[in-house]
């Protein structure tokens, strides 16, 4: 029997782990958090310090039943959950739960999961850590109070099940603030001018002009109009191009460090064009345990949530005599390379970097799939890059003079690539191509070969992708490596962001009108100062250099006080809708943006008189109109009213039966449809079968054909296999954009993700062939 119990939160980390420790120690998941706020109420006790009220989660009683039974009669109990805040509120509340065994307890911190790292953990453990479960819970309880004060509040005046965040709502803010940028943005006309050369030497090349009678032409400061352009060009044309002066110097360019949890997300994001929750779930799962053949199961990576890009000295020294022995000794520096952390970071973490530079993509791939194998290989190409030389360039400017006018023209000659022999990092903008020069000497004189002027526009700032948010949350200090994917997340399942054709976040009417409201009732809150403070604070209780009471108490004052004004000042649109300056076909009322069910319609302001809606169509500069309605489609149902034909219309909530006479008769049927089997039986109650339905609104969901007996209901698919991470009873299967048929757990907390396996085709049936 083991003598000793090691709990984790993933069923895979377990499995790694198990491998590791042998048969002394057994190793239970606790499929994440244990205990959490309770859903159907605050759950705070404001009164007496702001007191949690942890109860255990739906579905967890089971497990933790089961580590109670387990820790019994142990030697020693190890609480392994992951090494930051989270994981050490799961690694506090768990010990809790355990009674008279939780003097055995030790924690034990994992930043990287294989053999070594593991025993070395296991042989000197260290106590929980009560400052770091204290900044959790004042997280925690800071999100509960601004989550479910604010939100009866929008409930009220805008809009019922809709939410706010304390830091949701800054990225929000955010979000809107640049579209407003981009409306209030006026395209400016500015014109660039080369000219196409060549010398004694080939080949020909092109320089752009860079000044004119001494005054700069960047397009920036100074933007060069169209009738400037054509003096220039008459000036030029007539006069020779004569080289005035050659400039060479050596530039040398530094590798980037390697990953931190914001760069990753973001590196990803440019090449892969992985969102920031995909690329943590690939990551987790790099992290936790991949099986390698007869080898079994290894943790690829160290910990992905991290924002120190410090590397351990074992790490440094193995990295540097892989590149030695692969790359050559003129690829290693002198000293290896170090980087400087953030002021937020916490010292003690590690950067992202592979668990052993021994194993490259190439050697492992065959163990991988598509995606695990794509993210392993930018982390592991970053971090070996990180260690190796600069790349060293010869760089040639030349300015070529013609009448007034400068040209300019540049180009580089790649001496030694150094990192660059491994990884070039990505950039959100194209860099400005720089060509081959041909060897030119001063005074020489050019021959020209014609003139290219073009027209350019100015561009407005770009909409944020969840990666250039991310950036800007991490330059102002919002959030924390955990937090990241979770606020995207969140701000696009509330309906206050959606996403372009190009991944680019744009706020939705519903967004516009809950930030404005957010910001003049609550300026404090919604400014990235405060919340960037806040976050500070955090980092001082993590190290024992405040009270979290006094910090929650700091905060709730002013809070209460704003949000006692704004139940009394904050506007109510939610019957009476936004205005939009747009006119009723019907009555001449004035049509107001209203959100329902189904999201932003529009309607009439004098409903109930009038009952006209419609569908909203935007324009890039944020204009509105409304959506011509589709042609109606005649059916054999007569109106119940009048006896004329009823025809197919759409409306928000789906498809629906309407009189033809409309609007002299308003009357209408819903569709009725038979439910679909599926074939699939009910993972809840085990002897009804999953039917596909449709709901009052026309929305297909899917429930337990035993109901009202059994009131399973979900509205993806219901796949009946187990989670291979979490061992929930079922998953679900949904058809997403980018990766397409994807199955996912249904315990939310889990966050397993995969391709649905591809179901082979049966072979065509052989023709049969006619008899004689």
């Amino acid at each position: 029997m083991a003598k000793n119990l090691v709990i984790v939160e993933s069923p895979a980390k377990a499995k790694t782990i198990k491998r590791y420790l042998g048969s002394d120690y057994q190793v239970m998941p606790s499929v994440g958090h244990v205990v959490d706020l309770p859903k159907s109420k605050l759950g705070v006790d404001i009164e007496h310090n702001f007191a949690p009220d942890f109860v255990t989660i739906k579905g967890k009683e089971k497990i933790l039943g089961e580590i109670k039974t387990a820790a019994k009669g142990k030697d020693n109990i190890y609480l392994a959950s992951d090494p930051d805040r989270e994981g050490e509120a799961i690694a506090w509340h768990i010990s809790e739960h355990l009674g008279k065994t939780k003097s055995k307890v030790s924690r034990v911190l994992l930043h990287e999961i294989t053999s070594a790292a593991v025993k070395e953990a296991v042989a000197n453990p260290s106590k929980l850590d009560h400052n770091l479960f204290d900044a959790y819970q004042a997280r925690r309880v800071l999100d509960r109070l601004v989550g479910y004060k604010l939100s009866p509040l929008l409930w009220d005046k805008v809009k019922r099940g809709i939410s706010a965040g304390r830091v949701q709502s800054v990225a929000l803010r955010i979000i809107v603030d640049r579209e407003r940028e981009r409306e209030a943005f006026r395209a400016e006309e500015y014109w660039t001018l080369d000219a196409r050369l060549t010398g004694k030497n080939p080949p020909p090349f092109k320089a752009r002009l860079y000044s004119y009678k001494d005054d700069r032409i960047d397009n920036k400061a100074y933007k060069l109009p169209e009738a400037q352009a054509r003096e220039i060009i008459a000036a030029v044309e007539k006069a020779p191009f004569t080289v005035k002066s050659i400039e060479r110097k050596e530039v040398r360019r530094s590798p980037a460090p390697p990953f931190i949890t914001s760069r990753l997300q973001q590196e990803a994001s440019r090449k892969l064009y992985y969102q920031p929750r995909r690329t943590m779930q690939i990551a987790q799962k790099l992290y936790e345990g991949v099986e390698l053949g007869e080898e079994g199961a290894v943790g690829l990576i160290t910990y992905m949530r991290t924002d120190s890009p410090r590397v351990s000295d074992q790490a440094l020294e193995s990295v540097r005599n892989h590149i030695g022995s692969r790359y050559g000794k003129e690829y290693i520096p002198d000293q290896p390379n170090f980087y400087k952390s953030g002021k937020q970071s916490q010292g003690a973490h590690e950067a992202i970097r592979p668990t052993a530079v021994e194993r490259d993509p190439e050697s492992i791939a065959r163990y991988l799939d598509k995606d695990m194998l794509a993210l392993y290989t930018l982390i592991y190409n970053r971090f070996v890059s990180s260690q190796m030389m600069p790349a060293v360039y010869d760089r040639t400017t030349v300015d070529i003079e013609s009448a007034d006018a400068i040209f300019r023209a540049t180009g580089q000659v790649m001496k030694f690539d150094g990192f660059m022999r491994v990884y070039i990092e990505g950039q959100d903008e194209p860099e400005d191509e720089e060509g081959t020069l041909p060897m030119l000497d001063e005074g020489e004189t050019l021959t020209l070969l014609g003139l290219d002027p073009e027209q350019h526009f100015t561009q407005p700032p770009p909409r944020y992708t969840q990666a250039t948010l991310i950036k800007v949350l991490e330059e102002q200090g919002i959030g924390r490596p955990s937090t990241y994917a979770a606020i995207m997340t969140s701000i696009l399942r509330v309906e206050y962001v959606e996403e372009d054709e190009s991944k680019r976040m744009r706020p939705t009417s519903l967004g516009r009108v809950v930030n404005d409201m957010l910001v003049k009732a609550f300026p404090d809150i919604l400014e990235s100062s405060f919340t960037a403070q806040f976050e500070e604070d955090l980092d001082k209780v993590e190290e024992g250099a405040e009270n979290w009471v006094k910090t929650m108490k700091r905060f709730y004052g002013p809070f209460a006080k704003d949000l006692a004004d704004a139940k009394k000042k904050m506007p109510e649109v939610k019957h009476k809708g936004l205005p939009t300056g747009l006119k009723c076909e019907l009555d001449g009322g004035d049509m107001v943006i209203k959100w329902g069910r189904n999201g932003e319609f529009l309607a009439c302001s004098n409903y109930p008189k009038c009952t006209n809606t419609g569908e909203i169509a935007r324009d890039d500069q944020g204009n509105i109109t409304m959506k011509a309605p589709s042609a109606p489609v005649p059916s054999d149902e007569v109106c119940e009213k009048c006896g004329k034909p009823m025809v197919k219309r759409r409306s928000r909530f789906g498809e629906f039966l309407g009189c033809s006479g409309y609007p002299d008769c308003d009357g209408i049927k819903r569709l009725q449809s038979d439910p679909v089997k599926t074939g699939v039986a009910c993972p809840e109650c085990k002897e009804g079968e999953i039917l596909e339905r449709r709901s009052r609104r026309g929305k297909i969901f899917f429930g337990c054909g035993r109901y009202p007996k059994c009131k399973f209901a979900a509205w993806n698919k219901v796949v009946l296999q187990p989670c291979p991470s979490c061992g929930a009873n079922y998953m679900v299967e949904k058809d997403l954009k980018r990766t397409g048929i994807t199955w996912q757990c249904a315990n939310k907390e889990c966050g397993y993700k995969a391709p649905a396996p591809v179901v082979a085709q049966p072979e065509p049936a052989p023709a049969s062939t006619p008899p004689a």
